[in-house]
């Protein structure tokens, strides 16, 4: 399967989830390693682990009414930084949860934490910063998150 293709799943998947809260939203998909996941060491690609990343916030998007707001006032989100630890590797074809939280927020990012889980324990956990940005520069995530729920009347907690 290819990423484009996960990512379509992803996508039209979350519609049928329930919503999410704007403050501290917290999200789990349950995904395979498959073979386009896999570097030269027949584990899971470092970099796709970024990836996986970017489908879990993409869910929380969607699902808290971000991506609504998102396309009507023409933010773009954006990483400003991301770390990864890799405590084990996944390996080809074994199931995986990976679990988002937004953890907080300063007057300019917000801060997420996105950890791989197999069974019960933790095999790789990242930390992201997480800008949204106008056309006037970095939208104060006070602001985002007051902007979701007067257009679309979400709770924010």
């Amino acid at each position: 399967m290819n990423l484009i293709l996960r990512m379509i799943i992803i996508l039209a998947g979350s519609f049928f989830k329930p919503d999410l809260p704007v403050e501290r939203p917290k999200n789990t998909l349950s995904l395979r390693v498959l073979p386009n996941d896999i570097d030269i060491n027949l584990h899971m690609n470092n970099g796709r682990y970024l990836t996986i990343c970017d489908l879990t916030r993409v869910d929380m998007f969607i699902r808290t009414g971000l991506a609504k707001t998102m396309i009507v006032e023409k933010w773009m989100p954006v990483i400003s930084e991301h770390t990864m630890k890799y405590k084990k590797a996944l390996t080809l074809f074994q199931k995986y949860e990976i679990k988002m939280e937004i953890t907080g927020w300063d007057e300019r990012s917000f801060q997420m934490v996105h950890t791989f889980i197999v069974g019960d324990r933790v095999v790789a956990e990242g930390t992201s910063l997480g800008v949204i940005v106008s056309k006037s520069g970095v939208v104060p995530p006070v602001d985002v998150m007051e902007k979701v729920v007067e257009r679309l009347g979400r709770k924010k907690t």
